[in-house]
């Protein structure tokens, strides 16, 4: 669990209520944790449960969540507006002719 050294959540088995010796397992792919505790574990460490469990690399934080949420709860014509401009300022960042830092 990379995300936990990185964020120096050096106590998460007390936190989920479990051992060191359990995470162990966990990190080492041992042993797979509940769908409860994979819930908490992600809370902990603002992490999806999909980046948790190794079904994407893309590590996206419970706010970045939300607002992806947001916007596919958005009429579909709605959704298509925002998505558009989102990927032409993507595409703007890329060319490095939007925004200067």
């Amino acid at each position: 669990m990379l995300q936990r050294k990185q964020k120096n959540i050096s106590r998460l088995g007390k936190r989920i209520s479990t051992s060191v010796d359990i995470i162990g397992r966990y990190e080492r792919d041992a042993m797979m944790p509940f769908i409860e505790v994979i819930i908490k574990i992600a809370d902990i460490l603002d992490i999806s449960i999909d980046y948790l469990v190794g079904k994407t690399n893309l590590v996206l934080d419970q706010a970045t969540l939300k607002r992806l949420e947001d916007i596919n709860a958005l009429a579909p014509d709605a959704k298509i507006y925002i998505l558009e401009h989102i990927d032409m300022t993507i595409r703007d960042f890329k060319n490095k002719t939007a925004y200067s830092r």
